[in-house]
This record gives C-alpha cells, sequence and structure tokens, in this order.
C-alpha cells in the first residue's frame, strides 16, 4: 500500500468506528474505537483461513504501518503537546511535588519491581528469559499512558486536584520511562560489558535533564515569536513548528523529545496564551489542537486494535500475559502506595488516592509501540503480546469501570 492508501484507509475506519461509538454505544471514544477495532481483528482473524479479500487488505494494512515509528517519531509529540496545552500550569504547581515524585521514583520503582517478578515467572514456565529484558519489559509497561489517561478522565467524576495528580504524572512519566528504557537498552546492546552505573545515570541525566531545559527553550521562543504578532493563522502555525521542528531537533540533541514536548505545551498553554494572544487566537488555537488531539487518539486506538491482526499469538506465553496483568497492578499499586506514604507527611491526598491512582493508571500506545521496538534479540515477540494484553486489559476493562470507582467510592 502506498502513503496515500495507508492515510485514507485509516481515517475512514476510524470515522466509521468513531460514528458507530457515538450513535450506538456511547463509551468513550478512545474506548469505543479500540473496542470497535480488536472486534473487527479479531472477527478478521477468525475468518482470515478463508484468504477472504477483506481480511487480506486488513493485514496488509496492519504490516504496512510502522506502529512504533508513526507513534514515537510523529504522533507522540503532536498528543503531549496537545494534552499539555490544556493543563493549568498555577494549579499542577501546585501538585508538583507528587507529580514529580510519581513520575520518577514511581517509575523505577515499578520498573524493577515488574522486572524481576515477569523474570522468575519465566523462569517457572520454563523460559529462561536475561534479567535485563525483564527490566526492559518492566519499564516499557510501567508509564501510565497520558493519551488514555486525560481521554479517560474527562468522564470520570474525581475531585480536581486527584485528577491532576494522575494526568500530569502521566505526561510526565511517559517521557521518564522512555529515558530508563533507552538507558536500559543501551546495557542490553552493550557486548562489551562496560557500561556502570555511572554511564547509566549520565545517559539519564542527559536525556531527561536536557529534555527539560530544551523544552523551556522552546517554550520561550514560541512565547516570543507569539507575543510579537497577532494574526490567529500565523500563530496556529507557530505552534505546529514548536512541535514538529522541536521534536525533530531533540533526536538530533539525544535530549528527552517527549519531556521538551510537555514542558513546551504548559509554556504555550499559559504563559503564551495568557500573555502572547488575543481572544480570537486563544479560542482558534485552543480548538485547533483539541482538533488534533481527538483525531489522533482515533488512529492511535484504532491501530492498538488493528495490531491483533499481526501479533504472533503463543499460548504459553498468552498465559503469561494474563498473570503479568496483575503482577503490573501489583507493581503499580507499590510504586504508587511507597511514594504516597512518604508525601503524606508534607501533602494532603485526598482518600482512596491510592486505590485511584493504581486504577486510572492505564497502559497504551507507548507501551506498545516500545515493545516493537525491540530487537529480535530481546524476546520482542513475546514481550509484544504480552504488552498487547495488559494494554488492552488496562483500556477496556480499567478504562471502563474507574468512573465507577470513583463513585463508589463517593468523590
Amino acid at each position: 500500500m502506498n502513503t496515500q492508501e495507508i492515510i485514507s484507509i485509516t481515517i475512514i475506519l476510524a470515522a466509521i468506528f468513531a460514528y458507530l461509538n457515538h450513535r450506538f454505544i456511547k463509551w468513550p471514544p478512545t474506548i469505543g474505537i479500540m473496542a470497535l477495532s480488536l472486534i473487527s481483528s479479531i472477527l478478521l482473524v477468525t475468518v482470515g483461513s478463508s484468504q477472504s479479500l477483506l481480511s487480506e487488505k486488513a493485514v496488509q494494512l496492519a504490516n504496512s504501518v510502522d506502529f512504533q515509528e508513526v507513534l514515537m517519531n510523529f504522533m507522540l509529540s503532536f498528543l503531549l503537546f496537545a494534552g499539555a496545552i490544556h493543563i493549568d500550569a498555577a494549579k499542577l504547581k501546585q501538585q508538583r511535588l507528587s507529580v514529580i515524585v510519581l513520575a520518577t521514583l514511581g517509575i523505577l520503582i515499578s520498573t524493577f519491581l515488574v522486572g524481576i517478578m515477569v523474570w522468575y515467572l519465566f523462569g517457572l514456565f520454563g523460559m529462561p528469559v536475561p534479567l535485563i529484558n525483564c527490566l526492559l519489559f518492566g519499564a516499557l509497561i510501567s508509564p501510565t499512558d497520558p493519551i488514555a489517561v486525560l481521554g479517560i478522565l474527562k468522564k470520570a467524576k474525581i475531585p480536581a486536584s486527584l485528577e491532576l495528580k494522575i494526568s500530569g504524572e502521566s505526561l510526565f512519566n511517559d517521557g521518564v520511562a522512555v529515558v530508563v528504557f533507552v538507558s536500559l537498552a543501551e546495557v542490553a546492546r552493550s557486548t562489551s560489558g562496560d557500561f556502570s552505573a555511572l554511564s547509566i545515570g549520565k545517559l539519564f541525566l542527559e536525556e531527561a535533564i536536557g529534555g527539560l531545559l530544551f523544552g523551556v527553550l522552546l517554550g520561550y521562543i514560541g512565547y516570543w515569536a507569539l507575543r510579537s504578532i497577532d494574526d490567529y493563522k500565523v500563530e496556529v502555525l507557530i505552534t505546529l513548528a514548536i512541535v514538529m521542528g522541536g521534536y525533530f531537533i531533540a533526536g538530533h540533541l539525544h535530549v528527552s523529545g517527549p519531556l521538551a514536548m510537555v514542558i513546551a505545551g504548559l509554556i504555550t498553554g499559559n504563559k503564551s496564551k495568557r500573555e502572547g494572544m488575543s481572544d480570537l487566537t486563544r479560542d482558534y488555537l485552543g480548538k485547533f489542537w483539541e482538533l488534533i488531539d481527538e483525531i489522533l487518539n482515533a488512529v492511535l486506538f484504532l491501530f492498538i486494535g488493528l495490531e491483533m491482526l499481526i501479533i504472533k499469538i503463543n499460548q504459553t506465553v498468552f498465559i503469561i500475559g494474563i498473570i503479568a496483568i496483575f503482577i503490573v497492578l501489583f507493581a503499580r499499586w507499590i510504586s504508587v502506595l511507597l511514594p504516597v506514604s512518604l508525601l503524606r507527611f508534607k501533602i494532603k491526598f485526598e482518600k482512596n488516592a491510592v486505590i485511584m491512582l493504581t486504577w486510572g493508571g492505564l497502559r497504551g500506545g507507548i507501551s506498545v509501540a516500545l515493545a516493537l521496538s525491540l530487537a529480535p534479540s530481546m524476546y520482542r515477540d513475546e514481550f509484544v503480546l504480552i504488552t498487547y494484553v495488559i494494554v488492552v486489559f488496562s483500556i477496556l476493562v480499567q478504562g471502563m469501570t474507574v468512573g465507577k470507582l470513583a463513585k463508589k467510592l463517593k468523590y
């Protein structure tokens, strides 16, 4: 398939599933579109043996899209910027300590807990996998996906302060997790064994701190440009340049593009909007990025459903994936409980915050994309299937029940 065909079919399918969901099912858009895409994929896999033209074309579409490349190098920058641009920085500042600790210490705790437990789990099934590869899996499955979280939290009636903790953490922890993943991947690829804790720490700081500083620079360059003119068409174009140019340059500078996008989005959505834009521009800019967010969300969750067509199913690994759901939830609970217990002396947390942070920490496309980026020698097929099982459970089960849980907890 050529690029035009891929884009056309993807948008048509996303529009059809979005319409069916809005008209009949009425689930949150991200859940509805993924569920319909997943059901369609399962039906096509079931009738696939007949070699029907529809099944063949669907598999061809799934194979034509490099999900890891499309998400990590294109869609993620737009989605993170669009998510951050609508966050109130003043309110986020009030929650900064909890967000920072959950997004850093929480990710590290979860990475090592998941990695070690999955390593033991593989051993129980007679499938020895090196610990470093299991730690890589721990890093890729630990971040809560901001795209899934932000979309579903809009429907869940929870306190604004708790919603900000969950959404703020999800915006930052995926960037931290990507940095941890990249650092561990360098260790896994190193055949000379010359990677020390110091070199890993240095790489982590270069990526993370570099990404944050570069995001500040991008945000203030954008602020200066937006403040100097008053033309909503040009100003919208400038924000596009911040995202596309900034993410491209971050990759060449070897700093974290996701973290840079979050910081640039926060500055643009707060300082630039407040001090550098007219009311007309603010209105157009908000609607433009809301539309970008909704369209790319639809496409992303369509892709997640279509991945079912090309994932290699192994019965033993599938069972490991089912068990890993509970491992990941347990690790999430511990990685929330410990930081919250430490922070309670300085910060007031909402009642049942640990439960909501645990169950509301959804996994999504970022985890799938990172799993797909693994080399075959890093047990790619096994980890892709396990990741897929966890992500589908997270979005369909946790995503559908987080609102009901909030209601039961009487928020």
